[in-house]
């Protein structure tokens, strides 16, 4: 004889099984009895403030942060409202938990911890269903989606479904830092395979098994993408993350005049490192404008800051050339020059002209190392988004410090394993001279984290709130303008344990500016603080 599961019981069980409703111990005696949760919780009723000293004990017993991260992963796919509260109760020791560096290992790992769904795998063999996918009610409250294709996971390359772990890790810090509800954020793979031999022959791999779809059939895939989102979400912010250099540009520049849109590594690293350039360059008392900026990687990353830099000189007056002819942009090849096979839209617009660097002393005529144009222009401001450990050697660094005074260095390259150089490193071999920021947490005293949690939280609340229908570079410049002016006594940027009123500094810039571009009405302050959902039961 079959025992018919009480209604009541089975409605008590999905409530603890949904981590948007479930509240655990922290239940109340009167919540229990309405809602049939006796015998399913242990009688002791909870505070949060209990239920976070209880999983900071936990997390803090575990062996290494890889562990911590799967910890905190398990937490948020239990209960939404105590993961944010932990999170949010100390986010300069949670953040390099839940996203860098720690994700990075956790996007490698992503198959061998995976328990529960979150966000949505669009996958290939399912490119006919994208719309019946969307369409499911409990997703209805959506406002912000992170998308990736797992291709370009910070600088460990192609995860597959792996990279999962970054949309996931980018939408906690939106509800951490902005305040965006839970159940208003989405995280979605676009799972078009993987070219990762390893990932494809591990049995235990989550993802399409196959080769990476590529050419007009990818482009085919992202565009039933893009319009599924746009048909099921009118006024959705739409975030791209981690797709490799050439279709990030590209992707970018086919959907930004369609919809709210942006590439966080292309636009939020540009905005969060001029941001920081503007606060270093503060503190040497010059102009942006003066100074002479090497840039060493020129992919999306490297040439996104560069033509925000170029928009930030231009608005303290200098004439789009002259802003240009400021920064030199070195990638593999050495010094970009005009010519040169296969470059992007972008890598030409700073291009040197060949005739330039006819009367330098090279070692190969024509081709111009990193070395060797430092030696030639006399930077004052060094980045690195190369990926490539160990190009800011001490000859470099050396070399520079001889030619300035307070040189800006900022190896931005993510993770620790891939940054360019040890911030250490950089202060001693200048003689404590270097004013520098990093991509990476480090720990070393006066020493930023470039990291873009300055900048993508506010540029999406300011644009969500303001009701923005394009996500525009002038948006992304009054956010990199807001957070240069936010500096503390002790660093380039204010603390991490700042980040939520950071968040809403930046978004009021970023309301402004949208209002401005779009004829919208005005956003204070309080309307951006009343948006904010907090993590309290």
């Amino acid at each position: 004889m079959t025992v018919q599961t009480p209604p009541l019981h089975a409605a008590a069980r999905a409530l603890l099984a949904d981590p948007l409703t479930n509240r655990g111990t922290a239940f109340t005696e009167a919540e229990r009895d309405r809602l049939g949760l006796h015998g399913l919780l242990p009688p002791h009723v909870s505070t949060l403030a209990t239920q976070i000293d209880r999983r900071r004990r936990a997390l803090e017993a575990l062996p290494d942060d890889f562990h911590r991260y799967a910890f905190l992963r398990e937490l948020q796919d239990t209960n939404e409202v105590l993961f944010q509260a932990l999170v949010q109760s100390d986010l300069p020791r949670m953040l390099p938990l839940v996203y860098t560096p720690t994700v990075g290992e956790g996007c490698q790992r992503f198959s061998d911890i995976w328990r529960r769904p979150r966000g949505l795998f669009l996958s290939w063999p399912n490119r006919g269903r994208i719309a019946d996918i969307l369409a499911d009610p409990a997703l209805d409250r959506v406002k912000v989606i992170v998308v990736s294709d797992g291709e370009r996971i910070l600088g460990l390359g192609d995860q597959g479904a792996g990279g999962m772990g970054i949309p996931i890790g980018k939408l906690a810090l939106y509800t951490a830092c902005a305040g965006l509800h839970p159940a208003e954020v989405l995280p979605i793979l676009l799972d078009v395979g993987t070219d990762n031999a390893a990932l494809r022959d591990d049995p235990l791999y989550v993802g399409w098994r196959h080769s990476r779809v590529r050419g007009p059939d990818y482009d085919a895939f992202v565009e039933s993408f893009v319009s599924a989102v746009a048909d099921r979400w009118p006024r959705i912010l739409l975030q791209w993350e981690d797709f490799a250099g050439e279709n990030a540009q590209a992707l970018l520049a086919r959907y930004r005049d369609r919809l709210a849109t942006f590439n966080d590594d292309i636009q939020g690293t540009a905005a969060t490192a001029t941001g920081t350039l503007l606060s270093a360059v503060a503190r040497t008392g010059a102009a942006l404008s003066d100074q002479r900026i090497l840039l060493c990687g020129a992919g999306a990353a490297g040439t996104g800051i560069a033509t925000l830099l170029v928009r930030a000189m231009m608005a303290d007056g200098l004439r789009p050339a002259e802003a240009r002819a400021r920064i030199w942009a070195v990638d593999r090849d050495g010094l970009v020059m005009a010519g040169q096979n296969g470059l992007s839209p972008a890598q030409r617009d700073f291009a040197r002209d060949p005739a330039e660097i006819a009367a330098w002393s090279l070692a190969a005529p024509g081709r111009a190392t990193l070395h060797e144009v430092a030696a030639a222009v006399a930077p004052t401001v060094l980045i690195g988004t190369s990926g490539r450990p160990g190009m800011f050697d001490r000859r470099l660094v050396e070399l520079i410090a001889d030619g300035c005074a307070r040189p800006i260095i900022f190896p931005l390259s993510n993770p620790i394993s891939h940054c360019e150089a040890h911030p250490a490193d950089l202060i001693a071999w200048s003689g404590g001279r270097a004013i520098v920021g990093t991509g990476s947490p480090f720990g070393v005293p006066g020493v930023a984290q470039v990291n873009n949690v300055y900048i993508f939280p506010g540029v999406g609340l300011g644009a969500l709130v303001a009701g923005a229908p394009r996500v525009t570079d002038g948006m992304f410049l009054a956010a990199a303008r807001a957070l240069g002016t936010m500096s503390s006594d002790d660093g380039l940027l204010p603390p991490v344990s700042d980040l939520r009123r950071v968040a809403v500094d930046v978004a009021v810039a970023v309301a402004a500016a949208a209002a401005a571009e779009f004829a919208l009405p005005p956003v204070d302050r309080q309307a951006i603080l009343r948006s904010m959902w907090t993590a309290v039961y």
